[in-house]
């Protein structure tokens, strides 16, 4: 291992990650009530211009006033690129800084936006007595997000999650698809000529690169990677395909932008029964090897070693974690 060490980020549930946007105070009850392990009120994207300080009312009142239980709480503010982005800072985290957990700052594009933001939430902090530190979420969905990604993971020490916003990432980069998060037919390979003369087609993931990427960066600095949107709330075999190639990749959550969505990420970025089962069967193992002074064994005719321990160690974690609630 290398002599730097890595400094994890808080250990927060963020499979699943439900949009609620801050104009659309009707749905915060039952946001509230619902499974999702982490809420973000938005005043971005999902918030008309004309209704922008309305939100941002309804967010505060809510944060204050609402019994969100155990739930992690966010709010998306506006891009540092508008007019609207001070005022959700400076009025949200001085008026309901005490139940806000972290703060979403999306089209994150070089590491002096992050600094922006965190030197005014930390004078806000200071000047209010404010205690908890307010953490941070960023949306990698810009080209210039996605160059810049390993600055902006390691910009801040508030830095806890990076968010693949895939539907600007798409228009950043002119990619051609007018979907969120779905995949695209010709996006494929053709197979060499079979024997009854025809050719295979087989569909490939245009979003590979872009959220491995993401991972890496999120991993070497200690955050959660997180999975964005799927556009399709009417597919739930296609969120739940995409949410379990994310989490193949390394990713511990995905959104959800529609209620129904909460239970498949719940579902697909919890631990099995079965792996958590194999997980402690291969720690209990290499315990064992490691009294008898080996540091590898076969299990079920496959080689574990100290790697493997690792392996296992972050299933068991997060078993646990999802257990304690």
């Amino acid at each position: 291992m290398s002599f730097h060490v890595i400094t994890q980020a808080p250990a927060r549930l963020n499979r699943s990650e439900l949009a609620v946007p801050g104009s659309a105070p009707q749905m915060f009850e039952k946001a509230a009530a619902s499974d999702a392990d982490v809420i973000f009120l938005d005043l971005e994207d999902a918030v008309a211009p004309d209704d922008k300080a309305q939100a941002r009312k309804n967010i505060i009142k809510a944060l204050n006033e609402l019994d969100w239980g155990k739930k992690t709480m966010s709010v998306r503010i506006n891009g540092l690129d508008t007019h609207f982005m001070y005022r959700d800072v400076v009025d949200v985290v001085e008026q309901a800084g005490e139940r806000l957990d972290l703060i979403m700052i999306p089209k994150v594009g070089t590491a002096a936006d992050v600094y922006a933001v965190d030197m005014m939430v930390t004078q806000i902090e200071d000047a209010k007595g404010l205690k908890k530190r307010i953490g941070f979420e960023h949306i990698i969905e810009t080209a210039l997000g996605m160059q810049n990604v390993t600055e902006i993971a390691g910009a801040s020490k508030r830095n806890e999650s990076l968010h693949f916003g895939v539907a600007d990432y798409a228009a950043s980069t002119r990619a051609r698809t007018t979907i969120i998060g779905g995949v695209n037919p010709d996006y494929s390979v053709l197979t060499d000529t079979l024997e009854d003369g025809s050719r295979a087609v087989h569909w490939g993931d245009m979003w590979h690169y872009a959220l491995a990427r993401m991972v890496v960066a999120a991993r070497a600095n200690g955050l959660r990677p997180v999975d964005g949107p799927f556009g399709d709330f009417s597919d739930p075999d296609g969120y739940r395909a995409a949410a379990k190639r994310a989490a193949v990749l390394g990713c511990e959550g995905k959104w959800a932008i529609h209620p129904s969505q909460i239970a498949l990420a719940n579902e697909v970025m919890s631990p099995s029964e079965a792996e958590v089962t194999r997980a402690q069967r291969i720690l209990a193992a290499m315990e064992q090897a490691a009294a008898e002074g080996k540091g590898a064994v076969s299990l079920d005719g496959r080689l574990i070693d100290y790697a493997s321990i690792r392996q296992a160690e972050v299933l068991v974690q997060k078993a646990r974690q999802i257990a304690a609630g």
